[in-house]
């Protein structure tokens, strides 16, 4: 899964920083209070009923629990304006929030499938299930599911790659409970060594995601570009503004969910450098109103004439 491929439009409208951090906060407040239920939920069940796997799950709920308080942290961060120290402002507590979960999800995988091989090795010592657990098993599944899709839709909304991928550590949730109930089933027909292993399939789950969504977080800390898609809607509005002749050199960097760009700009060699500073100052605008653009930096190229930016380099003089 890649966190960071949203479906909505390149060119779409951005929301502002305040409306980003309110919709990280909402949804974000609800996930706590249904994870703070079912975590107490699924750890007193899975004691009383003696399974290893729905005790695995409702640790799962618990990570999604303290996963839920670095989004917050990190969304209340995030939204301080730029100051001398940051003059790109704050967006990447984002990226760094996002690494921090990618590594929390990845302990807890890797401690359950500690936990289900040492149970795996002692099959004898694997107790049979009651059946309350199940029932446990269905209301998670059921609210998980039903998480995932609200914090994903309001993800989407606000374009935010933090909160789709706390969207999917929820639809991970859901998809370990819909393991655990079959561990459960399989141990309530006769099969008790089918609990842990579903504890140990729901831990493979976990940390597989928490590794692919702490690699993809820390590509982001490392000046990741943005999709080709995005690069080359920026590079049409430059292409349309009024006086641009060409455009070349487009790079980009991921800044949280935004993007600082970097473009040459290739104008007319005989009009007046304040004509030339105009063109670029309208392009940079058109690109800031139109994508999800922190800042442009332009650097202005004479069209169809030579210049010292790719101009051959000299060779030494002979020795």
């Amino acid at each position: 899964m890649n966190f960071n491929a949203l479906a909505d439009d390149p060119e779409d409208t951005q929301h502002s920083l305040a409306e980003r951090a309110a919709a990280a906060s909402r949804s974000t407040w609800v996930s706590v209070v249904v994870n703070i239920v079912l975590t107490i939920a699924q750890i007193s069940a899975g004691i009383l009923s003696k399974s290893q796997g729905l005790i695995a799950d409702g640790i799962h709920s618990l990570s999604d629990l303290v996963a839920d308080f670095v989004v917050l942290f990190a969304s209340h961060h995030s939204k301080k304006d730029a100051d001398e120290g940051h003059p790109y402002g704050h967006q990447r507590f984002e990226n760094a929030a996002s690494l921090v979960l990618g590594v929390l999800l990845l302990v807890v995988g890797v401690g359950m499938l500690w936990s289900a091989v040492l149970k795996l090795q002692s099959p004898d010592s694997v107790e049979k299930v009651h059946i309350a657990a199940l029932w446990v098993v269905g209301v998670a599944l059921v609210a998980k599911e039903l998480l995932f899709r609200y914090m994903l839709t309001v993800a989407k909304r606000v374009k935010s790659s933090m909160l789709v991928a706390n969207a999917w550590h929820a639809r991970s949730d859901a998809a370990s409970s819909l393991v655990v109930g079959l561990g459960i089933i399989g141990n309530l027909a006769g099969y008790p060594i089918l609990d842990p292993i579903a504890a140990l399939i729901v831990g493979f789950m976990v940390a597989k995601m928490g590794w692919e969504f702490g690699w993809d977080a820390l590509h982001d800390l490392m000046d990741r570009s943005a999709n080709d898609e995005e690069v080359e809607a920026i590079r049409r509005t430059l292409m349309d503004t009024p006086g641009v002749s060409d455009v070349h050199d487009v790079r980009t960097r991921k800044m949280g969910d935004m993007i600082v760009v970097d473009a040459h700009l290739e104008v007319d060699a005989n009009i007046t450098v304040e004509a030339g500073h105009d063109i670029a100052v309208e392009a940079r605008q058109r690109v800031l109103q139109r994508h999800r653009v922190l800042n442009l930096m332009t650097h202005v190229d004479p069209w169809h004439r030579p210049d010292l930016d790719h101009a051959a380099p000299v060779a030494p003089p002979p020795a």
